[in-house]
C-alpha cells in the first residue's frame, strides 16, 4: 500500500508538469502514488501527462474548479494515510517526500507539515517557511525573501501553506475537507485553523525542500482575482472559525488592518476589487458553515488567541 498520496492541481499549467512530475519520479521513497487532478485545462496538459508520465493517476474535471475543489477529488480519490498537496508550479529535492512523512511522523499531534519552499528563480531566498495568521486579519508567509538558511528550526507554525504540505487523512476525516467556498486563497490558513481548534498541530519541516515559481496559476503577485478572492476569504475565514466573542475582541485590530489593506491596495490601483471582496465575504457568510463552538475546544481558542496577537508583532520581524 502507498504511504503517500501526492495530489497535484493544474490549470493550464504544461509549461511547469515536467519540472514537478520529473523530480517525483526521482524520489528516494518509492511507496507513494501521485495523482494529477487537471481543472479543466485547454492548453494540453492532460495529453502531454499521458503521453510522458503514464504512471501519474490523472483525473480531468469538466471545467475550472478552484484549487479547493481540485484537491478534494484527489484527497477522496487517494489511498494513503498521508495526503501531500503539491503544486504545479514546484521542483522538489529526491528527498522530498522521504523528508515529509519523517517529519509528520516524529510528531503525533500533527495534523500538517510544511515543506521548506524556496523562490525557485532565486535559491538563495526562502518563499515561505510556515504560515502564520494575526489579530489584524492578515495572513502571511514566514520568511518570504530572506536567507534560505534563516529558518532552519523544526517548529510548530500556525498553518502550513497549502503549495507544498502534507496532512493526515483522519484529521480530515474528524475536522472536513478544503472548504470549497473558499475556491482560492487562504483555503489552508482556513483548514489549519480549524485543526488548531480541535487541539491539532501544524509543523515547518525545513529538510522537506521545494523550489516553487510562485503564481504559476494566476500570473502574478498583485491581480484583481487575487485581491478580490483574498479579501473575501479573508472576511468568511473570520466569520467561520472565530466565535462572537472572540471577533467582538479582535475587532479594532481587524478594522485596522482591513483599513491599512484597503489603501494599499488603493495604490495599486484595486481597492475597488478589494472592497467588492469584502461585501461578498458578508454574503458567503450567511450560509451557514460556522464551526459549531465548544467548551471543550476553549483551551484551544485560548492559545490561539494569543498566537494572533503575537503574530502581529513578530509579521514585522519575519
Amino acid at each position: 500500500m502507498e504511504e503517500v498520496s501526492v495530489i497535484i492541481p493544474n490549470y493550464n499549467g504544461i509549461a511547469y508538469l515536467d519540472g514537478v512530475l520529473s523530480t517525483l519520479e526521482r524520489q528516494t521513497m518509492k511507496n507513494y502514488e501521485v495523482i494529477l487532478v487537471d481543472n479543466g485545462s485547454t492548453d494540453g496538459s492532460s495529453a502531454f501527462v499521458m503521453a510522458n508520465y503514464p504512471w501519474v493517476h490523472l483525473i480531468e474535471l469538466p471545467d475550472n474548479f478552484g484549487f479547493c475543489g481540485a484537491v478534494n477529488v484527489g484527497i477522496r480519490a487517494s489511498r494513503a494515510p498521508y495526503v501531500l498537496l503539491l503544486n504545479n508550479d514546484t521542483e522538489v529535492e529526491p528527498d522530498f517526500l522521504e523528508e515529509m512523512v519523517a517529519a509528520i511522523r516524529r510528531h503525533k499531534k500533527a495534523f500538517s507539515c510544511a515543506a521548506r519552499m524556496v523562490q525557485f528563480h532565486d535559491r538563495d531566498k526562502l518563499d515561505d517557511a510556515g504560515n502564520y495568521y494575526c489579530a489584524l486579519g492578515w495572513s502571511y508567509a514566514r520568511g518570504k525573501g530572506r536567507d534560505i538558511h534563516a529558518y532552519e528550526k523544526e517548529e510548530q507554525i500556525f498553518a502550513a501553506c497549502g503549495g507544498a504540505a502534507i496532512y493526515r487523512r483522519k484529521i480530515f476525516e474528524k475536522i472536513g475537507l478544503f472548504d470549497e467556498e473558499h475556491f482560492a486563497y487562504l483555503e489552508d490558513t482556513d483548514v489549519g485553523y480549524r485543526a488548531r481548534i480541535h487541539g491539532f498541530e501544524n509543523w515547518y519541516a525545513p529538510g522537506a525542500i521545494v523550489y516553487h515559481v510562485g503564481s504559476g496559476t494566476t500570473g502574478s503577485r498583485y491581480n484583481h482575482f487575487k485581491t478580490r478572492y483574498s479579501s473575501r476569504n479573508n472576511i468568511y475565514l473570520i466569520y467561520k472559525n472565530m466565535p462572537l466573542f472572540q471577533i467582538l475582541l479582535n475587532l479594532p485590530f481587524l478594522a485596522a488592518g482591513f483599513g491599512v489593506k484597503f489603501l494599499f491596495f488603493l495604490t495599486k490601483g484595486m481597492g475597488k476589487e478589494y472592497l467588492a471582496g469584502i461585501k461578498n465575504g458578508f454574503q458567503i457568510s450567511r450560509k451557514g458553515k460556522k464551526v459549531p463552538f465548544s467548551t471543550v475546544n476553549l483551551p484551544h481558542y485560548c492559545r490561539i488567541q494569543l498566537e494572533l496577537w503575537l503574530n502581529m508583532i513578530r509579521r514585522f520581524f519575519v
